[in-house]
């Protein structure tokens, strides 16, 4: 199974957005946005998660997935 890691961080500083700030625009718990972001490879994520993110940052979600492993 490949492992994904979520662009969140280099879309929040291409922004000016804290995490805190990111979690209360999309709508996503903290904590989990947090884990998200300081993740360096994860092996399942919530898709509704995705699709709230790629509609704060205003990009697709395949712009938010890098495949870190495959």
């Amino acid at each position: 199974m490949g492992l994904v890691r979520l662009r969140i961080r280099e879309f929040a500083q291409e922004r000016g957005w804290t995490l805190k700030e990111v979690s209360e625009r999309s709508g996503i718990v903290y904590s989990t946005l947090r884990t998200y972001a300081r993740s360096p490879g994860l092996a399942t994520v919530d898709v509704t998660a995705l699709q709230k993110l790629a509609r704060t940052f205003d990009v697709m979600i395949e712009d938010l997935i890098e495949v870190v492993e495959e």
